[in-house]
């Protein structure tokens, strides 16, 4: 079978029984890799696409979803997302989709909107992606921060603030010698006595996934546009707050939380942060070190 078939049977695209052949797809974000099934060949392009540099169905999966097609119900569609832990069992909620899965077995189901409500799209699944993670994270030492995110000389650097504040703007005007891990939703795990910060999918105003690389935290930059580029010390109080307030976390479960809480007090006595006052132009990037 020619490369180009094989492609187009894998996608379900090689004859009519294939057209309904429904296939998994493996996302491996920092090392954990989440694994859904029953994926409709169109759905299939769509996270491909989507997830580009991300997908990777040899790796071994850490987490099941069953993928499964239900009309929304119209009165909930504006309904913000609740994400609770009971009986053994976490569970998502949301006016557009539902998913739980088991915290022992890690196995699960997603049901998000048929068509023609949103046909083909990976808003459901981008949401559980970024629950998943947050949770395993919070439990093994580690969180999704609102910030962008890039390795320079083996080192990462993260670069957080409120929205506006330049993070799409410092990414764009990154270097040659800058490698992009994200420009919206950086990913830090725990690594020995220090931090690792890792490629994510999840883009902001870029519209694209950042590099599937890894290094070492080296330091974090409070963002803050100025009429200079200058950086100044923060006390650690202010470190911490900062860092709490831009953690993605969307359940309170309250051993979560104090795990949490744990590992920003751990993260800011081991990686050094600053202000750091820029403005928008080339010379920016000439302090970060």
């Amino acid at each position: 079978m020619s490369t180009s078939a094989a492609a187009s049977l894998r996608r379900g695209k090689g004859n009519r029984a294939g057209t309904c052949l429904k296939r998994d797809v493996t996302i491996e974000i920092g090392g954990l890799s989440v694994r859904l099934h029953k994926i409709e060949p169109q759905f299939q392009t769509v996270l491909e696409d989507r997830y580009a540099g991300f997908v990777n169905d040899s790796a071994v999966p850490q987490f099941h979803f069953d993928v499964e097609s239900a009309s929304p119900q119209t009165r909930d569609l504006d309904k913000d997302v609740a994400v609770t832990r009971k009986n053994g069992m976490w569970k998502v909620e949301r006016g557009d989709f539902r998913a739980n899965w088991d915290v022992q077995t890690r196995r699960g189901r997603v049901r998000q909107p048929a068509r023609p409500y949103a046909p083909y799209t990976p808003y459901a699944i981008d949401t559980l992606l970024r629950i998943v993670h947050s949770i395993d994270l919070a439990g093994d030492g580690g969180f999704l921060l609102h910030a962008a995110s890039a390795i320079r000389g083996n080192r990462a650097f993260l670069f957080t603030g409120v929205s506006g504040a330049g993070k799409t703007t410092l990414t764009r005007l990154a270097p040659p010698d800058v490698q992009i891990l994200t420009d919206e939703i950086s990913y830090v795990r725990r690594e020995g006595t220090g931090f690792r910060a890792y490629g994510t999918p999840f883009a902001g105003e870029l519209a694209r996934p950042g590099e599937n690389l890894s290094a070492p935290v080296a330091g974090v930059y409070l963002l803050d546009k100025g009429p200079e580029c200058r950086l100044e010390s923060v006390d650690p109080s202010t470190a911490v707050r900062a860092l709490l307030r831009n953690i993605l976390f969307l359940t309170r479960d309250s051993e979560l939380v104090h795990r949490l809480f744990e590992t920003a007090m751990s993260f800011i006595s081991r990686v050094q942060v600053r202000r750091f006052v820029f403005t928008p132009d080339e010379r920016a990037w000439g302090l970060i070190e």
